[in-house]
């Protein structure tokens, strides 16, 4: 870890994108055993959630390049923009992704795994909305207009914190009809 913050420093401070470090430092990460331990599952094991729950969220929002001041947030509420961006993540990746996926069964191109039901195939669907990332990026190409470049990214940040608890109640919900050590079907 301390290597990895010096080297982060070191090519930061050298006017290099800082990520390089951390793609350069991953491709170094030993992926067979060092004395009987697989080094690089255990690290990811012990990183996944700081790294999904912590790093990933913080890196969007500090590229994101917004500040979400009661000004812009009452805009937004207010804007087709915003909505639509954010009904897109909701629904639209639901309707997206489900849909694909029942047209593919429905086609016989493919199966689900046994144990995923077609519930939770929409409920995961329902998750695909979180991803905001690509929407940020995808946001800056589409629109010219900062103001609207603005608006675009809180209503990416709605559909993506609403796609979160949605998708998770489609699955609870789902989870509690199912008794215990039945098939989903």
């Amino acid at each position: 870890m301390l290597l990895g913050t010096a080297v982060w420093v070191a090519v930061h401070e050298a006017g290099v994108h800082a990520t390089i470090a951390g793609v350069a430092l991953g491709l170094l990460t030993p992926a067979g055993l060092i004395g009987g331990r697989n080094i690089l599952e255990t690290l990811e094991h012990r990183l996944h959630a700081v790294s999904a729950l912590v790093i990933v969220p913080l890196f969007a929002l500090a590229n994101a390049g917004v500040s979400l001041g009661t000004d812009l947030l009452t805009d937004a509420a207010h804007s087709r923009v915003a909505w639509a961006i954010a009904a897109g993540l909701v629904i639209g990746k639901l309707l997206g992704i489900a849909g694909a996926t029942f047209l593919g069964l429905r086609l016989r191109v493919g199966t689900l795994p046994s144990a995923v039901s077609r519930g939770q195939v929409s409920g995961l669907a329902t998750l695909g909305g979180i991803g905001f990332t690509i929407s940020l990026f995808i946001a800056q190409l589409a629109y010219d207009d900062p103001e609207t470049i603005d608006l675009a990214k809180v209503g990416i940040f709605a559909g993506s914190i609403l796609s979160g608890p949605i998708g998770a109640l489609i699955l609870i919900a789902l989870a509690r009809r199912i008794p215990s050590g039945d098939e989903p079907g």
